[in-house]
């Protein structure tokens, strides 16, 4: 793929930031809708949204006259005072959940951060020996050292080594294996009820019954990580709503902030106040303009006209690609595996390069589609057709 890697030319010979990004050579300078613009105007129909960020499209009006207004009043505050835009926000969140309180801090990863802090002081707090945090085969809950920990990845996880310990893996397919893995030692179940970065996977409802009730016979916390499958992707607010059970912790981030970074992490009653004074903190959680921007990008998820526009582009878009290979995920969170002899990145690269069209690889022989939930028919059906090109092709 000659074109990953490779700098914009008015870049120079080489970049001043690190090199942990395979970038494609193009800088993109504007977005609107569901499009991408490049320095020289070109338009590309976004079909990723930033890893499932711009779920509502790129500077969607009412986010950005949201952002606008409060950068006017109020940028940033302490979190030893309280803040209108956060109270509205976690009120909102509460309100649509099963959840009492809302913690805010920047992305997914912190937010699975405070899920594990609150789950290991829950423990605390009921007197509780047990500190085992079990996990998903294939999962990915993020990059810091313990959302890192409970990502169970060999690749991700080997240059960072030791890692925190105390995360158990289950395999993702096999509800009894899993039970048997829940014991007076484990704290939290952690997983994601569709899984993003290997697949998309949908957990099946099996496995996620069998967690709540080996959960509930031991006192432990069920966390589901909804950070990408989360805020309307995959046919509801909650990917939780489309399953047999309601954990006691949800993790929130990417479309929760309509472009700007904020993630969230809401808990139930029971375990919601183990996070005390002092346990755990975030200097940029509850940021005023960030929540303004959730805020309002909540308001546009929730439309009923989107999550049905979303729901019909979602059915439209496997209908279309069906023909092309296995289709996985759910909603919005398109997986598919045209099979194992295409080279799923040397299709990317055409779609970008060839069709102005963006999605991206899970692995050799697996293509991601997130598109947003304001996708149009016409959009559906010409990235539907270049891609079918692009694989053809392959």
């Amino acid at each position: 793929m000659k074109y990953v890697g490779v700098l914009p030319e008015i870049y120079g010979e080489a970049s001043f930031q690190t090199a942990n990004y395979a970038r494609f050579g193009v800088e993109f300078a504007r977005g609107e809708g569901a499009y991408l613009y490049d320095r020289d105007g070109n338009a590309y129909l976004d079909l990723l949204c930033g890893l499932g960020v711009t779920s509502i499209g790129h500077c969607h009006a009412r986010v950005v006259d949201a952002v606008r207004a409060q950068t006017g009043e109020l940028m940033h505050a302490s979190n030893l005072f309280w803040t209108r835009p956060a109270e509205d926000l976690a009120r909102e969140l509460v309100a649509r959940s099963f959840a009492t309180k809302a913690f805010f801090c920047n992305s997914g990863a912190e937010a699975n951060e405070a899920a594990i802090k609150l789950a290991r002081a829950h423990a605390t707090a009921a007197g509780r020996p047990g500190r085992d945090i079990v996990v998903l085969e294939q999962a990915f809950h993020g990059r810091t050292f313990g959302a890192l920990s409970a990502t169970p990845q060999e690749d991700k996880q080997a240059p960072f080594k030791p890692l925190v310990h105390g995360f158990k893996t289950a395999p993702r397919d096999d509800a009894a294996a899993l039970a048997g893995m829940i014991d007076e030692q484990t704290c939290a179940v952690l997983l994601e009820p569709v899984q993003g970065e290997s697949g998309p996977y949908a957990i099946s409802n099996d496995l996620l019954i069998a967690a709540r009730e080996a959960c509930d016979a031991v006192g432990a916390l069920l966390i589901f990580d909804e950070v990408q499958c989360g805020m309307g992707r995959t046919g509801s607010l909650f990917a939780y709503e489309q399953t047999a059970v309601v954990p006691d912790v949800v993790t929130l981030a990417k479309a929760l902030g309509g472009g700007l970074p904020i993630g969230a992490m809401l808990a139930a009653e029971h375990c919601a106040d183990s996070l005390r004074p002092g346990y755990h903190g975030s200097t940029f959680g509850g940021n005023p303009v960030a929540c303004a921007a959730a805020g309002a990008a909540l308001e546009v998820i929730t439309d009923p006209a989107v999550a049905e526009n979303g729901r019909q582009i979602a059915e439209l878009l496997r209908d279309l690609l069906k023909s092309l290979g296995r289709v996985s995920g759910r909603g919005l969170m398109i997986g598919l595996t045209p099979g194992d002899q295409i080279d799923a990145p040397t299709v990317v690269n055409e779609l970008l390069f060839e069709h102005r069209v963006v999605i991206n690889a899970t692995g050799p022989h697996s293509l991601r589609l997130l598109p947003p939930l304001t996708l149009t028919e016409e959009q559906a059906r010409f990235g539907a057709a270049a891609i079918t090109s692009a694989v053809e092709n392959a």
